[in-house]
């Protein structure tokens, strides 16, 4: 049991499953990761102070509010997280609630495992299982110390804060139907294949300058568009 949250999930299957293949010289395999997810749809009309339009406009969080009544929003915890850095001239929709930090954003999944809930509180019911740490996720709400995040196949859940981390990852082009894609040997796309990726491949971004990335995983180091990650948007810059 994660030493992050004490608590047992109540779904017995295992929904969230991702793994890494094996590596040769110039074929890197990907995992397969498949995702299950049961969403809460039940609309609630509430207005409450201090908590954005876009996080109220969750039923799940309107139904929190409704049954349990406001409850204080505490200052960001001082190990919030981000991939993002704020954008001084964002609106202040554009930013968290809780953390002023941009949203959506890009973290990662801390532990490896991690219970992704309903509604953002322990009695919620658990919709699935991550199984794998470093996983790249979006957090698109905030609400108290929890975040409600989405995966690359859409899925979404609310996690504890602290279960996230500002390690910046990423899966090779998810959605690509090519076999492999190259990883080049410095950011331009006549330079030397080093390896070829499977989509699906998880990676860790070391950086990102002129939309291009350079990553490294298990058996590779290289460069690749930005455009072929999930974990990087278009044009971000990370050191």
């Amino acid at each position: 049991m994660s030493h992050y949250e004490e608590e047992a999930p109540r779904l017995s299957p295992i929904a969230k499953i991702g793994f890494a293949g094996a590596f040769c010289a110039l074929i890197v395999a990907g995992g397969v990761y498949y995702l299950h997810h049961k969403r809460l749809k039940q609309p609630v009309d509430t207005a409450t102070e201090g908590i954005s339009a876009d996080t109220l406009a969750d039923p799940t969080v309107a139904a929190f509010i409704a049954g349990a009544g406001k409850a204080a929003i505490p200052d960001k915890p001082a190990d919030d997280v981000t991939g993002s850095l704020p954008d001084p001239k964002a609106g202040k929709d554009q930013l968290g609630p809780v953390s002023g930090l941009p949203m959506p954003r890009f973290v990662s999944l801390k532990p490896d495992r991690v219970n992704v809930r309903q509604g953002p509180s322990r009695d919620q019911t658990v919709s699935f299982i991550y199984q794998k740490s470093n996983l790249p996720v979006e957090v698109i709400a905030e609400f108290e110390n929890w975040r409600r995040i989405r995966d690359a196949d859409g899925s979404e859940g609310w996690v504890l804060q602290n279960l996230l981390s500002g390690k910046r990852t990423a899966l090779i082009a998810p959605w690509s139907k090519q076999q492999t894609l190259p990883l080049r040997a410095t950011a331009d796309a006549k330079a030397t294949a080093v390896a070829m990726l499977q989509p699906g491949v998880q990676a860790s971004i070391k950086s990102c300058a002129s939309n291009w990335c350079r990553i490294q995983g298990e058996g590779f180091d290289g460069w690749i568009q930005e455009s072929n990650l999930w974990g990087a948007y278009p044009g971000e810059v990370i050191d």
